[in-house]
């Protein structure tokens, strides 16, 4: 348990661990759908964290540059969620959507586009699900990519809300047996986790 992290009961993070658990076997389903192949996701550890405790949290696990694609979303919960990834992945992520049948260059050049595709299939799945589940319609940003570090991504500025919270995922990607990592975060205000 990091210092930085929101402190909940055994139950409530069996339910949210299960909620976000079904979220993603959905985004699995539909990201196989997408590139005709088999797409193993796994969610090993979930966590509760402040904006600061995140970016600790992918700075530990994470040196270089990130990737992410970001949807705002409002409805009975209210915020934003990334798909993250090293900076290094992402091409390799490209490939194995497009079934490696780009050049080196067309990847570099469809890296955008593809990213915002996979990102709008994995998050809209998740949060979609979720929604679902508690019964209560959710609206969605388009998605937009973006690079940066923790701090970026998290929007550690002075004018931060300093009672926001963030669901940090840590996602196994496994697509054409490349073993690619990712992390979901989920930036709440903390009503939002007030879901009873």
């Amino acid at each position: 348990m990091t210092a930085h992290a929101i402190l909940l009961d055994d139950l409530e993070r069996d339910a949210l661990t299960e909620l976000v658990n079904i979220g993603v076997s959905r985004a699995a389903a539909n990201l196989r759908k997408m590139v005709g192949e088999q797409v193993l996701l796994s969610v090993p550890s979930v966590e509760v964290v402040t904006r600061q405790g995140a970016t600790a949290l992918i700075r530990e696990r994470e040196s270089g540059q990130l990737v992410a694609v970001r949807q705002d979303f409002q409805g009975v919960f209210s915020g934003r969620a990334l798909l993250i990834f090293p900076q290094s992945n992402s091409l390799a992520l490209v490939h194995a959507v497009t079934g490696g049948a780009l050049s080196a260059e067309d990847a570099v050049d469809m890296e955008q586009e593809a990213l915002a595709e996979t990102g709008n299939v994995v998050l809209n799945s998740c949060l979609a699900t979720m929604a679902n589940m508690l019964q209560r319609p959710l609206t969605m940003s388009l998605p937009e990519v973006i690079r940066g570090d923790g701090s970026q991504l998290f929007g550690l500025t002075p004018d931060s809300p300093e009672n926001g919270v963030v669901l940090f995922l840590y996602i196994n990607f496994a697509i054409n047996e490349r073993d690619i990592r990712g992390y979901i975060a989920m930036l709440m205000d903390l009503p939002s986790l007030n879901l009873r």
